[in-house]
């Protein structure tokens, strides 16, 4: 099993997805391959979610993931459509149990300290920082790292392309999840590579 830092690590910004057309899968996850963002976050927010996950994963250099995952079941059919890492809105012990139980990184969403410390109980010291303009932005993840050296983060939302580099410029963070590299609709693929090489080169 890979480690999550790992996953976090492949690049700057890892896309948050939603596709509401199965046709459109390959296509996006090449041209964010292509531009240098490996990491993709298909989040399951539609009902072909799941189909998404399968078709992307058929991309090579495609790392894919699942997001929104509420429960071990919503994990457990990720995991079987292809999705090689998790990531929740929130944390709780059924989910982390269950990414254990299926050999799965895992990275949970918090929002404060004491998710964070029922994090670190759970033996997770990376986590995605969310809604991270809502739960008080750069100031608020300052604060959280400082009693908590261990931790990396992924801050994700209302994160966009002219912030993000902010965001990247903190010790305790890793990378970012953005949802600005692919609008709704049918995929421009050009503009979505463009803007795939743009977030690569945010940090090195």
């Amino acid at each position: 099993m890979a480690r999550i830092e790992d996953i976090m690590t492949l690049a700057p910004v890892i896309p948050v997805l939603v596709i509401h057309d199965p046709a459109h899968a390959r296509p996006v996850a090449e041209a964010l391959v292509a531009g240098g963002l490996r990491a993709l976050e298909v989040t399951l927010r539609t009902e072909c979610a799941l189909e998404v996950i399968a078709e992307m994963a058929k991309v090579e250099g495609a790392v894919v993931g699942a997001g929104t995952v509420l429960n071990g079941d919503d994990l457990k059919s990720s995991v079987d459509a292809g999705a090689r890492f998790i990531v929740s809105p929130g944390l709780t012990a059924n989910v982390a149990h269950a990414a254990n139980a299926c050999d799965v990184p895992l990275l949970p969403g918090t929002a404060n300290a004491s998710d964070i410390m029922r994090g670190l109980d759970l033996g997770l010291t990376h986590f995605k920082f969310f809604p991270a303009v809502a739960a008080g932005g750069i100031p608020a993840l300052k604060a959280l790292s400082a009693p908590f050296g261990q931790a990396r983060f992924c801050p994700t939302g209302g994160i966009k392309a002219d912030t993000a580099a902010e965001w990247l410029g903190l010790p305790s963070v890793l990378c970012v999840g953005g949802s600005w590299l692919v609008p709704t609709g049918t995929p421009d693929v050009a503009a979505i590579t463009a803007r795939a090489k743009q977030a690569a080169a945010l940090k090195v």
